[in-house]
């Protein structure tokens, strides 16, 4: 292909296996608009070796982060959403079982103070006080300063079981947990589907969650993910600029932006930032989210700006796009002239193609028509 006069190479194919869950169960967090976690081990196992470091500065539920944790990988991860560092940084971390059905014995069954907020739609009465009563128990260890990591861990399972579309998770039926709909929209799924919601046992969830988690943990990569994660920067706020991090020190950074304002981060994730204490208006202020192509590029110029800063002699960037809006936008062709204007070569457009999946069936989305099924990465290096 050609971009502002420059010829790029593309290699097209299945370059990683197409199945929903063949990565590790460490993985198994949902999160809105994430990729599998087979795209960061292509490139961690080609591109880079244990020691170095990695970078994600638009981390989302970790997926990166935790790949390269079990690769030996130091980690580097930023994200606007403190939501990322909550589900990333606990899965460093794993506990034993029997750690954590104490911890959850000490957890109260019953809220310390009546519930702020009607939730009654999604929950039945006694569920909704067991969720109550986890997001207090929380709250207090953090402003009596004995939040641990086992802390952490509660925190994040429990923010994955919100909502759900199985008797899995803490809810009555609804969207798949990577979406929460508004309460009012959940009043009309259940008078469509004729249901209420019924008791769900939350520790009894918690601990099944957590046993599935950890289902695929060695011991050895216990040992490794906690000296990753000890040694690891996690930081909350603009890609643009994150003097944290040293310049050169990065190997490589695999990322996946938001791609102009087609996922509304906030708004599906209202529910968690509710049970986490976040002001989901002040997140929805800080996210990236543009609504045209133009505002989009003045973004995402600074981003690769500091990736060249940041980026070591020979490293590289491998910045997954895919196609947005029916595929009538194709974001690589739009990202190859920003990042040699800040620096970089571009060394290979890859685009990775595969059957479609069953997100897909669900959003309507025949296959690879959307985007969806199909990763464009653009190769980046800093000669």
């Amino acid at each position: 292909m050609e971009v502002s006069g420059i010829k790029v190479r593309v290699a097209e194919g299945e370059f990683w296996t197409s199945k929903q869950r063949d990565g590790h169960s460490l993985h198994e967090i949902s999160y809105r608009a994430c990729f599998k976690p087979q795209l960061p081990h292509f490139f961690l196992e080609h591109l880079s070796r244990p020691g170095d470091w990695i970078y994600d500065p638009f981390s989302g539920r970790g997926t990166t982060a935790i790949e390269s944790g079990l690769l030996s990988r130091n980690v580097i991860t930023n994200d606007a959403n403190p939501l990322s560092a909550l589900l990333t940084i606990p899965r460093f971390f794993p506990p034993a079982r029997d750690e954590l059905h104490k911890r959850l014995e000490d957890i109260p069954l019953v809220p310390e103070t009546e519930p702020d907020l009607d939730l009654s739609m999604f929950y039945d009465k006694k569920t909704f006080g067991e969720i109550s009563a986890i997001r207090d128990y929380i709250s207090e260890r953090q402003k009596d300063g004995v939040y641990d990591e086992l802390d952490g861990w509660v925190r994040m399972v429990a923010t994955n079981r919100l909502t759900g579309h199985s008797p899995g998770f803490f809810s009555v039926y609804t969207l798949p947990p990577n979406q929460a709909v508004s309460p009012e929209r959940q009043k009309i799924i259940n008078e469509k589907l004729q249901q209420s919601p019924q008791y769900r046992d939350t520790h009894k969830i918690l601990e099944k969650k957590s046993a599935r988690l950890i289902s695929d943990l060695k011991p050895g990569e216990k040992l490794r993910l906690s000296e990753i994660g000890r040694k690891g920067i996690f930081l909350t706020g603009d890609a643009r600029t994150t003097p944290q991090i040293d310049d050169e020190s990065v190997t490589i950074t695999i990322t996946s932006p938001p791609f102009l304002n087609i996922v509304q981060y906030s708004k599906d994730n209202w529910l968690r930032c509710w049970f986490n204490g976040i002001d989901g208006e002040k997140v929805a202020g800080s996210l990236t989210l543009t609504p045209t192509v133009s505002k989009w590029e003045e973004v995402m110029g600074s981003v690769f700006k500091e990736l060249y800063r940041i980026t070591k002699p020979e490293g590289h960037v491998a910045f997954e796009v895919g196609e947005v809006r029916k595929g009538s936008i194709k974001l690589d062709e739009h990202v190859i002239p920003l990042a040699l204007s800040a620096g970089f070569e571009c060394s290979l457009v890859l685009v990775q193609t595969q059957n479609f999946t069953k997100t897909a069936h669900i959003w309507g989305i025949s296959n690879n028509s959307g985007g969806t099924n199909t990763n464009r990465i653009v190769l980046l290096q800093k000669n």
